[in-house]
């Protein structure tokens, strides 16, 4: 379902639509990340399509891993660059960077459960587990990666 541009909507059903909080939209709107178009003489928050396009742009952003305060740089270049070559930069610049811890998380993790992967094989190879380290290290096909095979400990 489209929103039209000028379609107007209070607060609850902005959050409704975008799947949020009122809090959220509150928060959001004290940090200057977002403002109501309008507002009415009961001090009722309208919103327009547009609004709640730039609230599902701060949850897309905020899933990527970049933090209120980026995504208000963001914002605030799109705000004073209409053709948005500044805030494109930007965002490029934070994805590459993002890009890169996520990387960087994954090399570890990657290694980790090479370590688990290890280990699995190595438990179910052990005819005892109490005599790792120990007597059974001579014939152990994984003495050369074992922690506990240098360590001088012949049985426990």
């Amino acid at each position: 379902m489209g929103v039209k541009e000028k379609e107007l909507f209070r607060i609850g059903e902005m959050a409704k639509r975008a799947d949020v909080t009122v809090r959220t939209i509150r928060y959001y709107e004290e940090l200057g990340l977002i403002a109501p178009s309008l507002r009415r003489d009961s001090s009722h928050r309208l919103y327009t399509g547009n609004d709640l396009n730039s609230l599902k742009r701060i949850k897309q952003l905020k899933n990527y891993g970049l933090t209120l305060n980026e995504i208000k740089d963001i914002f605030d270049l799109a705000a004073n660059d209409p053709a948005g070559q500044k805030s494109k930069m930007k965002l490029i610049t934070s994805y590459v960077k993002k890009r890169l811890e996520a990387l960087e998380r994954k090399k570890k993790l990657d290694a980790y459960i090479e370590e688990l992967e290890w280990h699995i094989e190595q438990l179910k190879h052990v005819k005892n587990f109490n005599a790792c380290p120990g007597t059974e290290c001579s014939d152990c096909e994984f003495v050369k990666f074992c922690n506990f095979a240098d360590t001088g400990i012949n049985q426990l």
